[in-house]
């Protein structure tokens, strides 16, 4: 009883002496010269938020939208023997809605989210298919989609010289990633070569880094590859982008490089070339290799001798001018897929609950496209707030550059196409758009197309 008396003492004199050096410690003297202890941007962002009661991130919400309203002189079915038939009619598309959310926190920390309505929104909806001989295909979405096109997590560095990302990230090719906006191009809907041949506009899982030397702006990506059951002749690899299933396939990764200079105030020169694997990434094993030595069969792999290899390369080269009164932008694409014969015959036998197009695809597909405006109200007391901007674009793109010996090279697939009209914005935020295009195909017996297009759009 007295052990356990002395113990108890014991334990709580260590206890209270800390208490009481602290309570006998002479306070430090204050001085009006004594530096304030340093304080994290961390730790001054967190005291600011609680003193305001708000979050530490800082939010910026921006986003566009477009309406069409369109004439066509020519019929939707442009798989009959001399291209579509004559016809007059109308179609009206609430072509995107686009809601793009941004956040800032300390240290240069970022995230950015961006939700894209297309034509509509969901629900279930039918759509004839042509290129499957006019079969109807059920679709989940009501003439249209929502896709989370950009989803990630950035890093800066350097005072925002460098920049590191990871996430749901724009595919650096081409010239719509950075001009897709209703006012950022001239015509009232996007260049259909650039958005034929790849998927427009693009977005894939992955990493990303970004240094801006100056005038010149590197960036480099890995993403996710493509899934190769969605190429096509009519798209090429447009359709690859993995949208059928819940979960993305990485086993075959893609390497992106592009290089922008700006070596004057609204003139932007660049290229970007794109690398990537698109065998493993479709649904089933079906372009595994067949084994020279058939006494190699282990049935605990699924391709036991390794899988057929059918890169993707694609190339481009592009330029964008803003200067005043002029407004100009252009871009050739070029893209090479090895294997191209064996991915068209194993397409072929897709099931049709896949949803896709089930054609060959060709080896390599060309697309050039060059748009050119001129902002008549500079001349005039409507400027700045008005823009009256008459402009041409020409285009010209092959699905079908050099198909597989075995596949038909239908010329419907090269087109060519030429449009004018002329553009309206206010404020550069909300524009109105009326042009004319005339399609011609590779071949004078399939009949040419005219559409006439009117598109509304904002910015916010």
């Amino acid at each position: 009883m007295n052990f356990i008396n002395t113990q108890s003492i014991l334990a709580s004199a260590l206890l209270l002496l800390p208490a009481t050096a602290l309570a006998q410690s002479p306070a430090p003297p204050i001085s009006a010269d004594t530096p304030a202890p340093a304080v994290s941007p961390l730790e001054e962002a967190h005291e600011q938020a609680h003193k305001s009661d708000e979050s530490l991130w800082e939010f910026e919400m921006s986003g566009y939208g477009e309406l069409q309203f369109s004439w066509l002189d020519h019929g939707p079915d442009p798989t009959r023997e001399g291209g579509s038939r004559s016809d007059s009619r109308l179609v009206f598309d609430q072509t995107r809605f686009v809601i793009e959310l941004e956040g800032e926190f300390p240290y240069e920390i970022e995230f950015g989210a961006e939700v894209e309505f297309e034509h509509g929104g969901t629900g279930t909806a039918m759509e004839i298919e042509y290129e499957e001989f006019g079969e109807f295909d059920t679709e989940i979405g009501k003439g249209g989609e929502v896709l989370l096109e950009e989803l990630y997590l950035g890093k800066g560095f350097g005072g925002g010289k460098y920049r590191l990302r990871a996430g749901r990230l724009y595919v650096a090719v081409g010239l719509l990633p950075d001009y897709h906006k209703p006012t950022q191009y001239l015509g009232s809907a996007r260049p259909e070569s650039e958005s034929t041949l790849l998927p427009a506009v693009w977005s894939e899982m992955g990493a990303e880094f970004r240094a801006n030397l100056g005038i010149f702006e590197l960036t480099a990506q890995v993403v996710n590859g493509l899934d190769s059951t969605g190429f096509s002749s009519q798209r090429w690899v447009a359709s690859g982008q993995q949208t059928r299933f819940e979960f993305i396939r990485a086993s075959d990764l893609a390497g992106v490089l592009r290089a922008d200079a700006r070596p004057l105030e609204g003139v932007l020169v660049g290229a970007s070339a794109y690398y990537g694997n698109t065998t493993r990434n479709r649904p089933s094993a079906d372009l595994a290799k067949q084994c020279a030595d058939p006494s190699i069969t282990n049935k605990r792999d699924v391709a036991p001798c390794g899988y057929i290899s059918a890169p993707l390369l694609i190339i481009d080269a592009h330029a964008a001018v803003d200067l005043a009164p002029v407004r100009a932008r252009a871009a050739v694409i070029w893209g090479h897929l090895n294997n191209a014969e064996l991915i068209s015959s194993k397409n072929r036998v897709l099931s049709n609950k896949l949803g896709v197009l089930r054609s060959e695809v060709a080896e390599q597909a060309l697309a050039a496209w060059g748009e050119l405006g001129v902002d008549i109200a500079h001349f005039t007391s409507l400027q700045p707030h008005h823009r009256v901007e008459p402009f041409v674009r020409v285009e010209y793109y092959d699905t079908m550059l050099n198909p597989p010996d075995t596949s038909f090279d239908n010329p419907r697939f090269e087109t060519q196409l030429v449009s004018g009209g002329v553009g309206y914005a206010l404020h550069d935020t909300i524009t109105a758009k009326l042009d004319w295009t005339h399609r011609r195909h590779g071949t004078d017996a399939i009949a040419s197309e005219n559409t006439v297009r009117m598109g509304l759009g904002f910015v916010f």
